[in-house]
Formats: structure tokens, sequence, C-alpha cells
């Protein structure tokens, strides 16, 4: 045994609450090393007569690690636990206190979840689980109203620069709400509508102001309320790591220099301000126009407290999306979710952290974060290749084992956004690629996003190509693969399997690039397949692969895929997976 590799961390995503009445318990050991895994429980008060051995789990396995895990319903809301470690040949007690061969005896020195709190249960909102997100850039999206356009506004669907306009607005968004509820969509995210001079946004100017490019609070409402009547929810893009160089406190510093009022609400090092070569005070990069936020002083703090809460009672808005999020202070957004949930407890707060984001993911902070780590090991398999099949299950695997079930279940997954080239592009325009990119997307545990334009084909490389105006035009768009879409959005819809049921990845033995796994819940199981190969491969599953039992007898429906793809068997599953497409069965 391999005993360096093992790890446990209590009152952590290796031992935390799924509910008031349930815990997951997990260990960590090397690759291969384990035949099998048991968790000793009971009562730390009624040890021995309490406990109960349980077989674990194997749930995920990436390149270096097995993850296990086992879900108990301690009687009396704790527990103390050891784990019994088992390779074939030897056995291994691990404690608190360490490694040991005898079984413990006593609870004194076992790891602990001394109490499940509900106030500290990890909690999401349930209509979360249940979404599929639209992701709006407004200026790009449609222009419904011409007398809010800027000045200087340009023809629809010319170049985008960095400094360019087309007129977008929310009337265009109002405009087009039977095209999103068409294609199936049941939340919109907007990225930043409050006033400020760029085409995108993020430099704002007044927080309690729609631009006025856009249209104006009476809109915004207007909006809000026919998405709701749509079963359509609306998160906004909350922008509180940096303000823009036209917000009026930070004038009131360029202005007075040291003697502003305003002076201590931005990170300055020295006066007088200055940009060259690079700002001596703190921005978002090295961009003056966006100079950074003090967040832990208390009138920026009240101050941005305030327009959280503003916008959910004035409007109804269902959730915020927080930029730049992981250079904000913990304890900002630990006072955030406060005041959030306590105006609108099932609102969604996402934050945009690109990288593993587990302290943020505590329940004291954000629901979710855009998970960036997933999207780049979709590209990297399907639209890329740059690795394996194997390697992409490791990686996925490996997201599965750091974050708790119930993060990964709410976690917004996205294959492309306003800061990224767009998924055909990265597919070097091969939408067999893009598809089977977008059906991982559709059935994998957590919340769909789609990157308006995405679903008719639109192309473009990173920022500014990737905010090209939105094509209306039905004769310049895909509207196959606008169908194709929808369909996964349907199926999404129909099994709830995909939207919260267990997932597992089957076992191909197999070294070519194909991917497998299943989703599962009460009334359907669900295999899905993803051929990545350039050519048809024949694939045989055995029933033991899929935990079944042969001799029941069932039922196979292919839902996504041509017909006469399987062959039933006594003991396996014949398939016929064509050349990069995916395959879905009902079991």
């Amino acid at each position: 045994m391999n005993l360096e590799a093992v790890f446990h961390l209590p009152k952590s995503h290796f031992a935390y609450a799924v509910d008031p009445e349930t815990l997951h318990i997990r260990l960590r050991t090397k690759k291969g090393d384990m035949s099998a895994v048991y968790l000793l429980h009971g009562d730390k008060y009624d040890w021995p007569q309490s406990t109960q051995l349980v077989k674990m789990n194997c749930f995920a396995t990436d390149d270096l690690f097995d993850y296990y895990q086992g879900e108990i319903k301690p009687l009396f809301r704790r527990c103390a636990y050891a784990f019994l470690l088992s390779d074939g040949n030897e056995k291994v007690w691990l404690t608190e206190k360490g490694f040991q061969k005898n079984q413990p005896d006593t609870a004194m020195g076992l790891f602990e979840f001394p109490f499940i709190n509900p106030v500290d249960v990890y909690q999401s909102p349930q209509w979360v689980k249940e979404a599929v997100f639209y992701q709006i850039f407004p200026e790009r999206f449609a222009n419904g109203d011409p007398h809010n356009d800027p000045e200087n506004v340009e023809p629809w669907g010319g170049k985008p620069k960095p400094d360019n306009f087309f007129g977008g607005d929310l009337q265009g968004v109002i405009d087009h709400l039977d095209y999103l509820s068409k294609l199936g969509i049941t939340a919109i995210y907007f990225t930043p509508i409050f006033e400020a001079p760029s085409n995108h946004k993020y430099d704002t100017i007044d927080y309690f102001k729609v631009d006025p490019h856009f249209g104006d609070i009476k809109l915004l409402k207007k909006l809000v309320e026919l998405c709701h009547k749509r079963g359509i929810r609306v998160m906004l893009d909350a922008v509180f790591n940096h303000a823009g160089y036209y917000f009026p406190p930070f004038q009131d510093v360029l202005k007075n220099q040291e003697k502003s009022k305003y002076k201590d609400w931005f990170h300055i090092r020295e006066f007088p301000l200055k940009t060259d070569p690079i700002p001596n005070f703190d921005t978002f990069a090295f961009t003056p126009l966006m100079p950074k936020l003090n967040t832990e002083h208390p009138e920026v703090k009240a101050y941005l407290l305030k327009v959280a809460k503003f916008w959910i009672e004035e409007v109804g808005i269902d959730g915020w999306r927080l930029d730049v999020a992981n250079e904000v202070d913990h304890q900002f957004w630990r006072e955030f979710r406060q005041v959030v949930k306590a105006v609108k407890p099932d609102a969604y707060i996402l934050g945009e952290v690109w990288h593993q984001a587990l302290p943020w993911l505590q329940g004291d902070q954000f629901d979710a974060t855009m998970n960036y780590p997933l999207r780049e090991s979709v590209l990297n398999f399907f639209c890329k290749e740059k690795i394996s099949a194997r390697q992409f299950v490791e990686e996925i695997s490996h997201l599965l084992g750091i974050y708790p079930l119930t993060v990964n279940q709410v976690q917004f997954n996205l294959l492309g956004s306003h800061d990224t080239p767009r998924l055909l592009t990265v597919c070097k325009e091969d939408k067999r690629k893009l598809k089977l990119a977008v059906t991982f997307l559709m059935t994998y545990m957590g919340v769909p996003c789609i990157y308006y334009g995405d679903e008719i084909g639109m192309t473009g490389e990173g920022d500014p190509d990737c905010r090209k105006p939105m094509i209306w035009e039905k004769d310049k768009q895909d509207l196959e693969l606008f169908r194709f879409y929808q369909q996964l959005i349907q199926l999404r819809k129909r099994y709830r399997a995909l939207r919260d049921g267990s997932f597992q990845f089957i076992n191909l033995h197999s070294e070519q690039n194909i991917v497998a796994y299943q989703r599962q819940d009460e009334a359907n199981r669900l295999l899905v397949f993803l051929n990545n190969e350039a050519e048809d491969v024949q694939v045989i599953i055995h029933w033991s692969d899929l935990d079944l039992d042969p001799k029941k007898g069932y039922n196979l429906n292919i839902v996504l895929g041509g017909q006469k793809q399987i062959r039933v068997q006594t003991d396996h599953l014949e398939l016929r997976l064509k050349a990069r497409s995916p395959l879905i069965i009902q079991l």
C-alpha cells in the first residue's frame, strides 16, 4: 500500500452534509492501490454499539488518485468514523491519529463530524439544476430601439472592434424572447447593463442606472416580467472588483487628489495619481480605466451591498454573476451573500473564477463558479484533440473529486463566452466536433450555458471578434445546428437523470478516443457514448460494466443518434458508433 497518497480532511469537501440528515464521507488513495475501502462509523456517545461498516464506492479516478465515497445518515446527526483499507493482502485502519493495524474499540482519536447544523449545510437554488442558461452581450444581441442608439453607431453586422457600437439594447432582447423560448432557454445571463462609456460596460459610471443606450429601469422591469411569464430567470453582472474611470467618486479623487473624501475608496499607492508606465493605483489588470474598489472600506461595502439589494427588490432579478470575483476579499462576499439571500433566498450567486475555486464554495459565499477548468478539458479533447479519452476522463474525474456533489450539481458550465474564441472557431468549423462538445455539456452534471449565436453557427476569434452582432437573417443561420441544440435541451428537460441524476464513467477497456458515461435517477438510466474518432467504431459493453444483471432483461431506446446502432446479446451490448458522433440510449 502507498499510504503516503491516502488523504482525508474532516469538515471539508471530504466530509460534508448533503442535507440536514445525510453525510458524504470521502477518502483519496493512490490510483489502483486498493481492492476495497470501508467506512466504520457510529455515534461517539454510543460506541461501539452503534457502529456500522459500509463499503465505500470509488466514484472518480484521475491520473494519480482514486476517490472513494460513503453516504451515511447518522441517527443523531453526528458521527465518529474511521477507514479500513485493503489491497487484497494487507489491511490497515486510518483514524485521526494515523494508521494502525487493529480496529478501533473506542471513539477517542477517530475522525468526527460533530453535528449536522442545518444552517451550515451548503444550499443552492433548486431551480438552477433545472436551468439552461443563455449568455447575452446586450450591445450585440439585437437593436430593438434605434432612438437610443449611440451617436457613432455602425450598421448591424459590421466588424466588432474594442470601441465601436452597433446599438443592441434591452428592447432587442424583448423582441426576440420567442426565439429564446423556442430554443428552450430557461435563464438569461446578461453581461453588464449599467451606465458605462464602453460597449462592454465593465467600466461602470452609475451602478443604480441602466445604461441609456440600453433603455431604462422601466424597460428592464418589463423585460424581467416578460421573462418570468415564460419561465425564464434573469441574472445580471455585478462588477464590484473595480469601477470605471468616470465613476463619480474616482473623478473626485482625480480632481482633489489626497484631499478627496473618496481617496480611501480605492487602493492608491501615492499621490498625485498617474497612469504611466503603469498606474500608481490598483486596477483591473493594468487598465487605468478600471480602478479597483476597496471593498474593505465601510462606505464602499455599504454602497455595493445596497446595489446588490436594489436590483433584486426593484426589478426582481434572480441572480448575480460576480466579475473578477477571486480578487475581492472573502469577507465582502460573505456579507454579500447574507444581504442577497435575505432579500431572495433562491437567488443564484455565481462567481467568475477561472481556476480551482473551492475556497469560495464553502456555502458562505457563492453558489457556484464559472467552470472554466471543465471548458478547457472539453475543448482540449473534443475540439482540439490535444488529450486522449483517458486523459479527458481523468481530468473530469478530478473535478468530481475536488468538489462536493452539491457544488458539482450547480456549477456553471460553459464552452464559450464574451472572453473566449467562439466554439465553432475552436473546432476549426467542424460541426461534428462542436456537436460532441455540446452533447457533453448538455448531458453532464451542472448547469449548461450557451453563448449567444453559438447555436446558429456563429464564428469568431477572441475578444473583440467573439462579440459580433447576432445574426438574425434566417438564410445566414445554421438552422440544422439550431435544431440540434433544441433537441439536446428537450432531452435534458425530459429526463431528470440528465439534470441531477448520478454520474458515472463507463470503462470501455479501450484506448480509442471514445467517452462513455451513465446518468441515472429512480426512473431512468441513460447511457451516453461520444465517439471522437474519425471513423465508425464497434464497441462491446458487458452488462457487468454497467453493474446490471443480464437475466433481468432491459428495454433499450435510442434517444439521440441513428437507429440500428445496437445489438443486444446475452452478456453484452454491441454498439456501432458513427464517426465523430454522439449516441444516447435510454435503458
